[in-house]
């Protein structure tokens, strides 16, 4: 078959409904088959397949993977690689041997509707993914299924471009991306992952940029461990200016969100659901974060904006709902514990949320002398073991406390607390106890 009668074929067979080759079937395309791939053949299908890459890309045309199974290793990708199969249907196996798709400093990259199986096999020491990309600032992942990975289903390094409409499922780690820039990460399916779901990551604090949007991110555990590095559904760590928005996130061993170190953070319009630890995190040395819209049902604690003592500041904490908090995480935690609805510290806003149901604060204010100009205002607390904590320590800066709602709590509306320890009586009526706390309009029902 020729080239000319290959494009026939193509685009006749691109109207069978079902198929799902829009990409493979465009005009043009080599098919793997006829430079000595054979599908669903028991033998190690590298060096054709490796072959047929390198003519597609030094011809600047798609390469097509007909359907069946093709056993490969350590396939290089090469400076223009556009690879499409059937959705579904034509499947990468992992042969054992370093890697499976890695490729450096490539032009263009496009997978789309390939199944790329890892086969549950070691990678190389110095390989964190089942496909390996670095520096490859045009990069397109789209409608393919990852599975069986042993290290990340995706790791790309200082990239660009979007992950769109994919399944990855049964990796260590669903997507692990450092350094990006520009990166957009949507619509995609992460599950049963052993340690993380979607990782962004830089080596030192700064701007990244990335995206990620729309994702349904389900049953991530913390394998190896520790109190927070692992467990994520989706963690941002020294990464500025990202945005995590509208997903679907539920069944972490940990945190649905944790933003570590991460500036001008967006976390707006998640749905979290049966989180292990902390449901929406956002700690450590950052500025600015705006945690908004996210809807948090089952938790061992709600929202926490943390770690002013390593100059963790700036937040608004706005329009969230907070419920059925347990109290019950993964260790033994530092004082308060597990249990509060939402816990800031400086520079911030907590307004217009809804905490129901926990057994600490709906709303805890400070810790110590770590907190500074708060304004927590117009909240509906019920159900809590007690409305606001506050800290009375010498040190703190400015606090108002006005017009929330505070009903059906166990113990009472505002309390002063000193560290850990009760300080002062319920503070619900205005009375305060020094100048920098000013509370009013307060009511409890």
């Amino acid at each position: 078959m020729n080239r000319r009668e290959f494009a026939a074929l193509a685009a006749s067979a691109a109207m069978v409904p079902g198929l799902g080759a829009r990409s493979a079937l465009a005009a043009g395309a080599l098919d793997a088959t006829l430079h000595g791939a054979i599908p669903g053949s028991p033998d190690d299908q590298s060096a054709a397949i490796q072959a047929a890459l390198d003519v597609a890309s030094a011809e600047d045309v798609p390469l097509f993977l007909p359907p069946g199974r093709y056993r490969v290793s350590s396939l290089i990708l090469p400076q223009r690689c556009r690879i499409a199969g059937v959705a579904g249907a034509s499947i990468l196996d992992y042969g054992g041997d370093g890697h499976l798709l890695a490729g450096q400093g490539c032009s263009v990259v496009r997978l789309d509707q390939l199944v790329i199986d890892g086969m549950d096999l070691p990678l190389g020491e110095t390989v964190p993914g089942t496909l390996y990309l670095s520096d490859c600032a045009d990069v397109a992942i789209t409608a393919c299924r990852f599975t069986g990975s042993t290290q990340a289903a995706i790791a790309l390094d200082r990239c660009g471009g979007r992950i769109a409409g994919n399944d990855i499922a049964g990796a260590a780690v669903g997507m692990r991306l450092v350094e990006s820039a520009g990166m957009s990460v949507t619509d995609n399916a992460v599950t049963d992952c052993a340690d993380n779901g979607i990782l962004v990551h830089r080596w030192s604090p700064g701007e990244d940029g990335t995206i990620v949007s729309g994702n349904r991110v389900e049953r991530i555990g913390a394998a190896s461990g520790g109190t927070g590095p692992y467990g994520n559904g989706i963690n941002v760590y020294q990464a500025h200016g990202v945005i995590v928005s509208g997903n679907r996130i539920s069944d972490c061993a940990f945190t649905a969100v944790r933003a570590n170190g991460a500036s001008a953070v967006t976390i707006s319009g998640n749905n979290c659901a049966r989180l292990g630890e902390t449901a929406i995190y956002s700690e450590f040395a950052f500025e600015g974060a705006v945690i908004s819209n996210n809807l948090v049902d089952t938790a061992a604690t709600g929202i926490s904006v943390a770690n002013f003592i390593d100059g963790g500041r700036i937040a608004s904490v706005t329009g969230n709902i907070v419920r059925n908090l347990t109290g019950r995480g993964p260790y033994p935690a530092d004082p308060p514990g597990f249990g509060n609805g939402i816990y800031v510290e400086a520079d911030s806003t907590v307004t217009g949320n809804v905490v129901d149901g926990g057994p600490l604060a709906g709303i805890w204010l400070g810790w110590g002398p770590y907190l500074r100009n708060v304004v927590a205002s117009g909240n509906v607390i019920r159900g809590t073991r007690f409305g606001i904590a506050v800290s009375v320590v010498e040190g703190i800066g400015p606090v108002t406390i006005t017009a929330n709602l505070i009903a059906g709590t166990a113990e009472g509306g505002i309390f002063g607390y000193r560290w850990a320890d009760r300080a002062t009586e319920d503070l619900v009526n205005g009375a305060s106890p020094n100048a920098t706390l000013l509370l009013s309009n307060n009511r409890l029902g």
